[in-house]
Parts: structure tokens; C-alpha cells; sequence
């Protein structure tokens, strides 16, 4: 990521931290939409769930700027999914909710350069996560 882009999604979270609690709600109701497969996974209070997306997307977003120190709770994070039942084709979901739930939240501050920096920056960390959760599991099959 460019440090433009860092600033960029940085800038952008700190509009939705205002939001965080309904921005929570509105990447969960997305998310079960496109992927509906993926909400059995969730059996604890969704709410408190979402406080927990929030509280992590916050940790990662201000991490940004030295990614490196944020890749090892992204890597533990991510192995610990697998436990739950995540799989790597659970991911271009969850992307495609958080796009989609920051294009809610920040209507026009959205714009195409925002957007960029967000895929990006998912795309990222995303490909560290599966790597991370499941080059083991590739290489033992």
C-alpha cells in the first residue's frame, strides 16, 4: 500500500468510528445476504460480535502504517478462524460486505480513490490471513 492509501482508509475509518455500531449492523445483514452460508458460523450475540469487528478493524486500520507490527495478531487471528469453520472462500465475501458497508457509511467520501485503498489494503491483509491460517493445511493434504 502507498502511504496515500494509508491515509486514505485511515482518514475514511475514523468517519465510520462515529457510526461504528450501525456500520457493525449493516456489514452483518450484507454479509449474510451475499453469503448466506456463512451465518451458522456466528453463534454468539451478533452485537457483541459486531463490537468486535469494530475494536479489530480499528486496530488494523491505525496499524497501516507499520503493517508489520499488525501481521502477527492478523496471523493468529486468522489461524484461530479455521477453528471456527472460516475457509479461504469465506473471505471475498466478507470483503465484498466491508466495500460495501463503507460505501453506505460514507456515501460520497466513498469516492473511487477511497475505494481503491480499501480493496487494497483487504486484499493485503486477506492473502496474509489464508496464507497464514491454512499453508499448512494445503501442505499436509
Amino acid at each position: 500500500m502507498t502511504p496515500d492509501q494509508i491515509q486514505l482508509v485511515q482518514a475514511s475509518f475514523a468517519k465510520v468510528v462515529p457510526i461504528s455500531d450501525k456500520a457493525a449492523e449493516l456489514f452483518y445483514g450484507r454479509l449474510f445476504e451475499i453469503a448466506p452460508e456463512i451465518k451458522p458460523l456466528f453463534t454468539s450475540d451478533i452485537e457483541q460480535q459486531g463490537r468486535k469487528l469494530m475494536t479489530t478493524l480499528g486496530v488494523v486500520v491505525n496499524g497501516l502504517s507499520d503493517f508489520d507490527a499488525v501481521l502477527p495478531a492478523a496471523k493468529t487471528l486468522a489461524v484461530r478462524h479455521v477453528d471456527y469453520g472460516v475457509t479461504p472462500s469465506h473471505y471475498p465475501p466478507v470483503g465484498a460486505a466491508l466495500i460495501w458497508t463503507l460505501e453506505q457509511g460514507l456515501g460520497d467520501d466513498f469516492d473511487d480513490a477511497t475505494r481503491t485503498a480499501w480493496s487494497t489494503a483487504y486484499a493485503v491483509l486477506s492473502n496474509v490471513m489464508i496464507e497464514a491460517a491454512y499453508s499448512n493445511v494445503e501442505a499436509a493434504e
